[in-house]
């Protein structure tokens, strides 16, 4: 088996696209009138690798418990958010992909599969922090905003991934450490 497949691939870039969509109008510039294709390439390349790495933690430390992991963009979700833009809802929720795990784990390992994701995007806000206070200064302004999204993204996909709420990665991990000592 292939660490990622073809259809992986595909709905990745899928994902990616409608993810940047949905937060182009963040990056757009006003006074250009049109489709605006670079402010959706900015808004994909500044929120979609905070969600394809959060999905790859659980896939690559589920792989690492012996489980086939596979990535599926969230088809039915992106939809939902991609209505709730056109609509001009003043709050989008949605979930962009998941990753399917069989559910042989024990509760231990299978809490450390959902914590994998989050604690991904904790390591990126760190990350954007310490690049924002090392290097704030020095960087482009481009860059600055790039590092100023990639940490509000990373700390919001932090905490609402931990909230243990059902289908939250956050009650996986809560139900697995009850489960592991009680």
């Amino acid at each position: 088996m292939a660490l990622i497949s073809f259809i992986e691939v595909f709905d990745m870039l899928l994902m990616t696209f409608v993810v940047g969509f949905i937060f182009m109008d963040i990056f757009k510039v006003p006074r250009l009138v049109g489709f605006q294709w670079r402010a959706l390439l900015w808004a994909a390349l500044v929120t979609a690798p905070a969600i394809i790495l959060h999905e790859f933690g659980h896939k690559f430390v589920a792989i690492g418990f012996g489980q086939e992991a596979v990535f599926h963009a969230a088809y039915v979700w992106l939809a939902i958010g991609v209505f709730l833009k056109l609509i001009r809802s003043p709050f989008i929720f949605f979930v962009p992909g998941f990753v399917t795990v069989p559910v042989t784990l024990a509760a231990m390992p299978l809490a450390l599969v959902a914590f994998a994701g989050p604690a991904v995007n904790g390591i990126l806000y760190m990350i954007s922090i310490f690049v924002l206070l090392k290097y704030g200064k020095n960087l482009s302004n481009k860059a600055r905003i790039m590092w100023i999204f990639t940490r509000r993204i990373n700390g919001f996909l932090f905490i609402l991934n931990m909230l243990p709420i059902p289908g939250f990665d956050g009650f996986k991990v809560f139900g697995g450490l009850f489960g592991f000592f009680f």
